[in-house]
This record gives structure tokens, C-alpha cells and sequence, in this order.
């Protein structure tokens, strides 16, 4: 009775010890659990240093995306100061980049982001301000990055104005894939987990 008792414990550890073994086999540690939230459109916008950059621009890498303006005294300091020390963590990443949008392209023309992004000591290798027009950089807000009601588009543009504390973080396919509170320090650490393992992620070249 022993000897067969001990059949079956032995019997049961080998087939358990097998399922683990193929289950852990069959997982691609490669690809991230993140959900795909949404697909970036394709997107026209005039960098810091007067250079015109698209959605070609950023293929193949990872970024987080980000709207502000330079005359906030609100949310926005706050914002980029924690955006800063996502700056600083990936700042030799080449395969990394910050895009941080104006939602006033009237007052943000490219040479009053490129002073903001001096004042903050931002690399543009690794850190871009963006400006363009109104209807364009909304329209990417919400129906790209997904960080406003998408719906908000219906009203005229000149009687809008986009104030979003959000940062959304896109795959090297372009694909949205987190939503963080800019505001919140253990959000900003969790956008920096994500970052690390989307960059383990390969491109595939077809977005999902």
C-alpha cells in the first residue's frame, strides 16, 4: 500500500512538473501583458528646433506622449517634472523618446518650446516639443493617445481648450498601451516599468 501510494505521488509531481514545464515554454517573455489600447494616426508636427516630424519619425521606438503649454501655472510644471525624471532614467535610450505637445500653438511656437525645453535641460535627442496646428494636435489628444473624449472634436476648435494631466505610453508598432496619471509619483514609476518592458518588445511592423 505504501509502494503504491508513492507511485502516485511521484506520478503526480512528474506530470505537474511537466505542465509547468510547458507552460512556461509556450510563454514568449518577449512580449509584454499590456493591453493595445488604441493605433496612432498618422501625425505632422513641427519639432523644437524648427524640423517638421511624423509618425515615420518615431517607427520603430518607444515613447510617452504628453499635452501642456508653456505659460501654465497649474498641472503642467508638475507634469514635466515628473516627465524630467522619466527623462533622466532613459536619456541614453536610443530606442526611447518624450513627445510633449502644446495645446496652445498660438502662444507655443517652436522657438518659445525650445527655450521651455532648455529651461528643463532636455536633451532633443531623447526629449521633443511639438507644435502645429490646433485642430491637428487636438485631434491626435484624443483620438490618437486617447487622453480626452474623443467626442470633444464636434465642438469649434477655437472655443476649446485641451488640459490633460495624462501621460499615454506607445509602442515601437505605435500602439497605445497605458494611460498614467502625470501627477501621481507611483504612477511615474509604473510608466518607467512599462517603458523598460515595452523596450524588450521587437517591432513587428504591423500595427494591431
Amino acid at each position: 500500500m505504501k509502494r503504491k501510494t508513492w507511485f502516485y505521488i511521484v506520478f503526480f509531481m512528474i506530470l505537474f512538473g511537466g505542465f509547468y514545464v510547458f507552460l512556461f515554454a509556450t510563454i514568449d517573455s518577449s512580449k509584454s501583458l499590456l493591453p493595445v489600447l488604441n493605433v496612432v494616426q498618422p501625425f505632422s508636427f513641427e519639432r523644437q528646433d524648427g524640423q517638421q516630424i511624423s509618425e515615420k519619425d518615431v517607427a520603430g521606438k518607444v515613447y510617452a506622449a504628453e499635452f501642456f503649454f508653456t505659460t501654465c501655472d497649474g498641472i503642467c510644471p508638475k507634469m514635466n517634472r515628473n516627465m524630467k525624471k522619466v527623462f533622466e532614467q532613459f536619456k541614453n535610450e536610443d530606442d526611447f523618446l518624450i513627445l510633449s505637445h502644446t495645446v496652445d500653438p498660438k502662444t507655443d511656437d517652436a522657438a518659445r518650446l525650445k527655450t521651455y525645453a532648455d529651461s528643463l535641460g532636455a536633451d532633443i535627442k531623447t526629449w521633443w516639443f511639438l507644435t502645429g496646428s490646433k485642430d491637428s494636435l487636438y485631434k491626435t489628444a484624443r483620438e490618437s493617445y486617447i487622453l480626452d473624449d474623443p467626442n470633444n472634436n464636434a465642438a469649434d476648435i477655437d472655443e476649446q481648450f485641451l488640459h490633460t494631466q495624462f501621460f499615454a505610453l506607445i509602442d515601437r508598432n505605435g500602439r497605445v498601451r497605458g494611460i498614467y496619471d502625470g501627477l501621481k509619483k507611483d504612477e511615474i514609476e509604473k510608466l518607467i516599468t512599462d517603458i523598460k518592458d515595452l523596450l524588450k518588445e521587437e517591432r513587428t511592423g504591423q500595427p494591431v
